[in-house]
Order: C-alpha cells, then sequence, then structure tokens
C-alpha cells in the first residue's frame, strides 16, 4: 500500500496553511484568516495576487464566462452604435463603460442566483433526515393489528 493509498492521507490528513496537498496539482487555496490589521491584511491579500495565474484559470471562477461574454457582446454593440454618431474616443470609452457595466452586473445576479440555490439545497438537505424521522415515527406509532 502506497503513502497515497493509505486511510490516513485521505481528506483527513493536514497540510500546513500555504501548501497544497500533493495529490491535487491545483492553485494553493489559503486559508482565510485575518491577523485583526487592516493594512497587514491587505498587504497579504495583494501579495497573494497573480494576474497570469487568475487569467489562465478564469474558466474555474463561477459566473465568469457567462458575464465576460455579455460584457463583451454589449461593449462592442454599444461602441459601434456610439461611434455611427460620434468620434471614435468617445465610442470607446461607451464600449468600455458598458462592458465593465454589464459585466459586473450580470456576474453580480448570477453570484447572488448561485447563493440563493445554494441556501435552498442545504435547507432541503437539511429537511431530508427529518422527513424519514417523521415517516419512521408515524409508522411506529400506529397500533399493530393482532
Amino acid at each position: 500500500m502506497s503513502s497515497t493509498d493509505s486511510p490516513a492521507s485521505d481528506s483527513s490528513s493536514t497540510t500546513a496553511p500555504g501548501k497544497a496537498p500533493s495529490s491535487c496539482p491545483k492553485r494553493i487555496v489559503y486559508q482565510v484568516e485575518t491577523t485583526g490589521s487592516y493594512w497587514t491584511d491587505l498587504q497579504e491579500a495583494v501579495k497573494r495576487i497573480s494576474v497570469r495565474d487568475d487569467l489562465a484559470r478564469i474558466n474555474e471562477i463561477p459566473c465568469a464566462r457567462n458575464s465576460l461574454l455579455s460584457g463583451i457582446a454589449s461593449g462592442v454593440g454599444i461602441g459601434v452604435i456610439r461611434g455611427m454618431s460620434a468620434s471614435v474616443f468617445v465610442a470607446s470609452n461607451w464600449a468600455v463603460g458598458s462592458f465593465m457595466l454589464i459585466s459586473l452586473g450580470t456576474w453580480t445576479i448570477c453570484r447572488r442566483n448561485m447563493e440563493e440555490e445554494r441556501r435552498r439545497m442545504q435547507t432541503v438537505m437539511e429537511a431530508i433526515p427529518k422527513r424519514h424521522l417523521n415517516t419512521e415515527q408515524s409508522t411506529s406509532s400506529e397500533p399493530k393489528a393482532a
């Protein structure tokens, strides 16, 4: 039995903060711990920003694809429409502004919908054991015919 097959290396193994398990080649997931100092926490957050890694894994960010596609389409559309009646500079400002507004709006709406769905699933998952207990109690409390 190798060290990766041992039961201790499943989900119960612990790793040092900032270290990813060796079996998971994905990005390092940092623990959300704060020092209590705003500036120290901000400095640590800025150190963790990696544009190259973030852009390489943008497909893993929930709602990013749909919101970026909506923003790009609306930015191009509004930029072209404004370009017909205004200068290139004004049209590009409108295109970038509409891209940002539509992308942030659709991303926010998508994330809110995902959070609502997660909450509904959590309440359903909490209600399932109670439902089984209620049906078992009702069947066991009925008098048995002799």
